[in-house]
């Protein structure tokens, strides 16, 4: 439930197209429905902007399913699942047509491409970081925005990158993602004045400790303002831009 949906909800019942009735019925589901194993939130949307997503690991099958289909009958907007393993993929996507894989995210109702018209660049640093990347990606495009990509540009050959000075410096938004010791989202926000979202991820040798050195390295960037997610969090780099940009209320108002 979102604040378009709520409106027209209201009018529906204003007009006599709906009677009181269905209306409470379809407002009893708010602000969330119990499914025994989870309690779907449909009131996310109206709260913060964003709706709920489903984050895979550790769900059964049978729960990956089931949360899907409530959130497609009785929920509002894109509806994303992450992280999927190749079950929980095969049997959603068979259950519930109509959706799209990208790598392992499950996207069902994006938004049109394109509809967002901020330029948003997601950056990686190296091939490594592409799985965090894709997710990222993916989950703006769920949103609306039509993500730029920006691939194998450590900073380990910095002249890749500086061969797309203009592009940073044209957008809206730039998610940096890199492991290693996690130098590129500095680089890049001496570039641009967009907001810059950091992702450190896992990809590294010994010392960079399964991504907290890079972690550590992007809170201590010297380059001020950076906001860093969590480690290999994608989805949530997605979501802090499009919380940057209003969500989807902007559009919905």
């Amino acid at each position: 439930m979102d604040a378009a949906t709520l409106g027209g909800l209201l009018d529906d019942v204003a007009a006599g197209r709906l009677s009181p009735a269905e209306a409470a019925t379809r407002l009893a589901r708010l602000p969330w429905a119990d499914l025994g194993h989870a309690r779907i939130d449909h009131h996310r949307a109206l709260r913060q902007g964003l709706p709920e997503a489903v984050y895979g690991p550790g769900k059964a099958v049978e729960h990956v399913v089931e949360i899907v289909g409530e959130l497609l009958t009785h929920g509002t907007g894109p509806v994303l699942v992450t992280r999927t393993d190749e079950k929980q993929a095969t049997a959603a996507l068979t259950t519930h047509p109509g959706g799209a894989q990208h790598g392992r995210t499950l996207v069902w109702r994006a938004r049109p491409a394109g509809e967002r018209t901020e330029r948003v660049i997601v950056a990686a640093a190296g091939t490594a970081d592409l799985t965090v990347a894709d997710e990222c990606a993916a989950t703006l495009a769920a949103y609306g925005f039509a993500p730029e990509r920006l691939t194998d540009v450590g900073v380990a050959g910095l002249h890749r990158l500086l061969a797309h000075v203009d592009d940073l410096a044209a957008a809206d938004a730039v998610v940096v993602v890199a492991g290693m010791e996690g130098a590129l989202p500095s680089v890049v926000a001496g570039l641009t004045a967009a907001p810059v979202v950091a992702v450190p991820t896992s990809v590294g040798y010994g010392a960079s400790l399964e991504g907290v050195t890079a972690l550590l390295a992007m809170m201590a960037a010297c380059a001020p303002g950076i906001v860093v997610v969590g480690i290999d969090n994608g989805y949530g780099a997605a979501c802090a831009v499009a919380r940057v940009f209003g969500g989807v209320r902007r559009r919905d108002a």
